[in-house]
């Protein structure tokens, strides 16, 4: 196996996803005030549902996505601190495109923190459009949309 292929997540690949998950959330505490959500998900039933797919082995980059009737909702994407700015990230974007496209969808949605600074950088560059603003609890979220042709 290459570091380029992508490939759904096996249960051994649950304690790579979680480091990775950690690694790049991890620093987000401090700046949100909370922990971010994707360190608390529960990443062996999100394997096992198959809504996992990552790239590396062990991994060090990785999707979590979530089918509807209407689109694909990309829960959670990460890249470990020690390979970012190698394009991982993007390929793992454009997976999402295919992987939404493969099930018939013609949008991808997610959010982000607005803290997140980062990634409101990140997401309009491969085509996301800025939906709405909205506080859900202690999360101030910017939602995005990619309409997929």
């Amino acid at each position: 196996m290459t570091n380029e292929e992508i490939r759904p997540a096996t249960s051994a690949d649950v304690p790579s996803v979680k480091t990775v998950t950690d690694a790049a959330y991890h620093h987000y505490i401090e700046r949100i005030g909370v922990v971010p959500q994707p360190m608390e998900r529960d990443h062996a039933a999100n394997v096992a549902a198959g809504q996992v797919f990552v790239t590396g082995d062990p991994a060090v980059g990785l999707v979590v996505v979530e089918e509807y009737p209407d689109h694909l909702y990309l829960d959670n994407i990460a890249v470990h601190p020690d390979a970012q700015g190698t394009g991982v990230g993007g390929r793992l974007l454009r997976f999402v495109d295919a992987h939404a496209r493969a099930l018939g969808l013609s949008e991808v949605r997610l959010y982000t923190n607005a803290m997140m600074w980062e990634n409101q950088k990140i997401y309009p560059k491969y085509g996301y459009e800025v939906v709405e603003r909205r506080v859900d609890g202690p999360y101030d979220r910017i939602h995005y949309r990619k309409r997929l042709v």
